[in-house]
């Protein structure tokens, strides 16, 4: 049944008006259509989007089928590959088992003929020790003595051989040696003593300061005193006041502080005004002053000698020992005379001669250090030039130059004989009358402590040593062997200036007496 037809019906059933009825089944209509039409378009584009996915599904499965193609392709390449290498390796170890087989076939040849050598060898051997043991026997029974004895009394003869001909040989060497090796030495010290001329400077622990007049020492003492104990106390030097004219006594051993104590007291004098604060203010002023004439002294000592880069509390330190006397013998007069002569000498032998200079003025620093440590001044003075970044050349000249350090360079032995030949020469220094007389009686006990020696006389200044030993005890040989043994251990054990001849006398004495 139609709308059209029902449309009666509806109509008076409903009692709607025929408007609404034909309005409605429009809708009906229109809204049946769209409905129609969204399910057509959704059919539709379910299929396409269906083909769509499909068409992708079949790519990817064919892309996938490509890639798991192209993995089997490159295994079945790599593994023809390992087929090829393996087969190779094959091949090689097969050939190389091959070739084992042969060289140890020829091995074992070869081994077997040298047991045969070995075997003929042995027997070879055998014979030959039984033809020795058969000539000992017979040379035994000619001679009358053992095998043992004749090899003790060869062995005896031989060395008694070697000995005298040790000894021939040893003196020839020295002869040749003393007459090059001295000869030339002789030379170059010579040579360099003959190039440097230095002053020589006693002092001594005191200073005689000179004033006007009388009445200068009344004024200096204070009233009870003070004036004389606040300067021995600022100075730390002691002042005799005595009745001596017109002369007042510094005594210190420091030359630093009487010089102080000398130029104070000189402002004092020169000014008028003495008393304890005055005296103080003076002492610093003059302290200061010190110091910096120190370091001047120092700088010009370094500019004068072509010694550069010297750190500055080297420099200071070498401008102490202008106030520094050993044995009576002035430090930087010393110190400038050895680096002078270090330079000539390393010139001569075509050494380093910066070098030399320099190791030869710092070579005694250790003697001037702020503080006193108990340790040799030689080693201090080593430590403070590796301190202050010095040469390894120069710090083992400096701390080896008395022996406390090993030397390891060329340069240490020349300071050495430097510093001996600055230190020994006539008028340089002052000994002390018991050291000199100790020496003495060391070198005559050294000696006597050998057997047979009967008695020992050091002459000229200890530096000839006579020994005189019995002829019974000593032979002639044996006294050629004690020289030399006495020369090497004076030569270890003692210190001493230039050198000491050792001369040993061997005499035989007939007595008789007429009646």
């Amino acid at each position: 049944m139609t709308i059209l037809a029902i449309l009666p019906i509806v109509y008076g059933a409903t009692g709607l008006t025929l408007g609404a009825i034909l309005t409605f089944v429009l809708v009906q209509v229109i809204v049946k259509g769209k409905s129609r039409k969204i399910l057509v378009e959704a059919e539709a584009e379910a299929e396409v989007v269906r083909k769509d996915k499909i068409l992708q599904a079949k790519e990817k499965f064919l892309q996938l089928k490509s890639d798991h193609e192209k993995m089997i392709n490159e295994r079945t390449n790599k593994l023809v590959q390992d087929e090829n290498r393996f087969n190779q390796k094959e091949s090689s170890l097969s050939h190389k088992i091959e070739e084992n087989h042969r060289e140890r076939k020829d091995i074992e040849a070869i081994r077997n003929n040298l047991k045969a050598q070995m075997d003929v060898l042995e027997r070879k051997e055998d014979d030959l020790a039984k033809m020795h043991k058969q000539q000992v026997e017979q040379l035994e029974a000619i001679s009358g003595l053992s095998g043992t004895d004749a090899k003790e009394q060869l062995i005896d003869s031989m060395r008694e051989e070697a000995k005298t001909e040790a000894m021939s040989y040893v003196n020839e060497i020295m002869d040749e040696a003393r007459l090059t090796a001295n000869k030339e030495a002789k030379k170059v010290i010579v040579t360099s003593i003959q190039r440097v001329a230095s002053e020589t400077a006693i002092e001594n622990a005191v200073t005689v300061f000179h004033i006007e007049s009388d009445e200068i020492k009344g004024r200096i003492i204070g009233r009870e005193g003070r004036n004389i104990r606040a300067l021995e106390a600022a100075t730390g030097v002691e002042i005799i006041v005595d009745d001596t004219p017109e002369a007042i006594i510094l005594s210190a051993f420091d030359p630093v502080r009487r010089e102080i104590a000398r130029l104070a007291l000189h402002q004092l004098v020169t000014d008028g005004r003495i008393h304890p604060a005055r005296i103080e203010e003076v002492v610093e002023r003059t302290q200061k002053q010190i110091e910096e004439e120190i370091a001047e002294v120092g700088k010009r000592t370094a500019i004068d000698l072509g010694i550069h880069g010297l750190h500055p509390e080297l420099v200071r330190l070498v401008g102490k020992m202008k106030y520094r006397s050993s044995y009576g013998q002035n430090l930087l007069q010393h110190s400038r005379e050895v680096a002078n002569l270090s330079a000539i000498m390393a010139s001569e032998l075509g050494l380093n001669t910066s070098i030399a200079k320099r190791a030869g003025l710092l070579h005694d620093i250790g003697k001037v250090p702020d503080d006193e440590p108990e340790i040799p001044h030689a080693v201090l003075g080593m430590k403070l030039a590796q301190k202050y970044k010095e040469k390894p050349d120069v710090c083992n000249a400096i701390g080896s130059h008395h022996d406390e350090v090993e030397m390891t360079t060329i340069i240490a032995p020349l300071v050495q004989v430097c510093d001996a030949i600055s230190g020994a020469r006539p008028g340089a220094r002052r000994e002390v009358v018991e050291a000199y007389i100790k020496r003495l009686k060391d070198l005559e006990s050294l000696a006597l402590s050998y057997p047979g020696v009967l008695k020992t006389y050091a002459i000229q200044a200890g530096r000839e040593l006579r020994v005189i030993v019995g002829s019974e005890d000593v032979s002639d040989k044996d006294a050629e062997s004690l020289s030399y043994d006495i020369a090497r251990k004076i030569q270890d054990e003692m210190t001493y200036p230039g050198q000491v001849k050792i001369t040993v006398i061997r005499e035989t004495r007939a007595v008789n007496y007429a009646k």
